[in-house]
């Protein structure tokens, strides 16, 4: 699957490094983990079993540019998914994170943009949880986009304004 080198998406973790694959005892049985090392801190190191399908599934490869213009070809197209009631909408925002779909992670940002900016136009603003959902969701596809396209996180926005549909 993955090879050290390679680099991946780790949940909201980020853009990793896999360093190694190795074996190791960390539960009392030696097993096979990938080593991921975060690209932007020294600080974090993950050991992510090669055998265990839930873990695995928060990995993915970092999409390339052509994947990221092809995202952003499609985001007006992106429906909105708003649910009204507060922890039907917590528990789906979770989820949506949590399965890191690049599709939905853009559907919840635009979501939270539209929301952000009617609210604002009544003086009011995003509920806290809401905001922290759209944080969440930028990092990791800023942060994505940015490696993709080898730019700086702070010209994500400007790049995607400029090449939409």
């Amino acid at each position: 699957m993955y090879k050290a080198g390679d680099m991946v998406m780790y949940a909201a973790f980020g853009i990793c490094k896999v360093t190694a694959v190795e074996k190791h005892d960390l539960t009392g049985e030696e097993q096979e983990y990938f080593i991921l090392k975060q690209i932007h801190s020294d600080k974090n190191i993950f050991y992510v079993p090669t055998n265990n399908d839930a873990a695995l599934s928060k990995l993915h490869p970092v999409c390339s540019k052509a994947e990221v213009d092809e995202l952003i070809s499609h985001m007006n197209s992106e429906g909105l998914i708003w649910i009204d009631n507060d922890s039907k909408r917590r528990e789906e925002y979770s989820r949506i994170i949590k399965n890191a779909d690049k599709h939905e992670i853009i559907r919840l940002i635009k979501t939270l943009y539209l929301r952000r900016k009617k609210l604002a136009e009544r003086g009011k603003k995003l509920r806290s949880t809401d905001q922290n959902y759209l944080s969440l969701a930028e990092n990791m596809l800023f942060e994505e986009f940015a490696y993709a396209l080898d730019i700086d996180r702070s010209e994500v926005v400007d790049y995607i304004e400029m090449h939409i549909a």
